[in-house]
């Protein structure tokens, strides 16, 4: 009798911690779509600054329709081409705004002061909720690595999640990490 209870209580014991591993995979993976969806509302917060920005006639016109056309392809990009889309505009505001007459002239139009501002503020979300997104996904991945979770499936039909790779790095004009929103 004393046998069978031990048994019972490590089958207790061990579906207690399989039900904990996998509410603990969903929550990391809740976590992820969270992440994931701030991250879609900073790019596509930021690309609509850069296209207003663009379509502002302040800029010269070459750095206007560079700016233009890297925010409205970020905008439009498939899943598959969002990463190399999304690092083309960081690298088009690099190259519009490294003169900083530019931003001088952005400044000097009528709202342009307010428009620096959440310009300044974008660039600078776009790599906390990249970075956060990618913690969230590396979290999941350490989960899913054990052999427990593979073998028994505990994370169902989930898609293994993948990091969210682009380049972020916002220009130097705009990185002023006095600026508080």
């Amino acid at each position: 009798m004393t046998t069978f209870i031990w048994i019972a209580a490590a089958i207790v014991l061990i579906g207690l911690y399989l039900s904990w591993t996998a509410g603990r995979l969903d929550r990391l993976h809740a976590r992820i779509d969270a992440a994931r969806a701030a991250l879609d509302a900073q790019l596509l917060r930021r690309a609509s600054v850069a296209q207003e920005v663009g379509t502002a006639g302040v800029l010269d016109p070459a750095a206007s329709i560079v700016l233009y056309q890297a925010a409205h392809d970020a905008r439009q990009a498939t899943e598959e081409q969002r990463e190399v889309a999304e690092s083309e505009l960081s690298q088009a505001l690099r190259a519009v705004f490294e003169d900083e007459a530019q931003l001088a002239a952005v400044r000097a139009a009528p709202g342009g002061e307010r428009t620096v501002v959440e310009l300044t503020a974008a660039v600078r979300r776009v790599p906390m909720a990249r970075r956060f997104h990618n913690d969230a996904v590396r979290a999941a991945r350490a989960v899913r690595r054990h052999r427990v979770v593979r073998y028994l499936r505990l994370a169902g039909h989930a898609p293994f999640p993948m990091a969210f790779e682009m380049d972020d790095e916002p220009p130097a004009v705009l990185d002023d990490r006095s600026v508080r929103n």
